[in-house]
């Protein structure tokens, strides 16, 4: 297994659970069966760019609810598996639709139904506070916590290790001034 620099060069693709990785995992019940989950914005902007640049951004979650799944398509995932009890052979399907070599592909997790797919990408990575399973099974254990940045963390280290991070200064959107040069 190469320096894990040198691998993260040839990501292609990023899969992200939700509760507990791009949120704190606390959730409030709502009376319809939905649920209220707080995001960190950076993590929303980082995966809304990865996207603009190309990356394969996926999801898959034991996680349901219309509020969860509104969030996920406003950034531009189109990729979403959630209510998954399956998270491999939602995985595979994720593969199989873009041809994705496993080995170039980041998957973050952070508890025990994650370790699976953990166990069968290149790069198995996970927040600050995962499980102790989950912490031993990834070859990066980012510095930030679940909804506190690990997501940023992940997206941005391959960006950049790729020269895609804020390539011609422009954002997600882009701004008026790049666009009239």
């Amino acid at each position: 297994m190469a320096n894990f620099k040198e691998d993260i060069v040839k990501t292609e693709a990023f899969i992200f659970d939700v509760d507990g990785v791009m949120t704190d995992g606390g959730i409030i019940p709502l009376a319809d069966g939905d649920f209220i989950r707080k995001y960190y914005a950076k993590d929303g902007y980082a995966i809304a760019y990865a996207i603009r640049m190309g990356y394969k951004v996926c999801i898959i979650s034991g996680g349901r609810g219309e509020t969860l799944s509104r969030r996920l398509r406003m950034l531009g995932i189109e990729d979403i598996y959630l209510d998954c009890m399956d998270k491999i052979a939602a995985m595979r399907d994720f593969f199989g639709r873009y041809g994705l070599a496993p080995q170039h592909v980041i998957y973050m997790g952070d508890d025990i139904p994650d370790l699976e797919c953990m166990r069968a990408v290149g790069i198995p990575v996970c927040p600050a506070d995962a499980a102790a399973e989950v912490i031993e099974a990834s070859r990066y254990v980012s510095e930030f916590a679940g909804g506190c940045g690990c997501v940023r963390d992940i997206v941005e280290q391959v960006l950049r290790a790729r020269g895609d991070w804020a390539r011609d200064s422009q954002g997600v959107t882009g701004s008026k001034a790049a666009a009239s040069r």
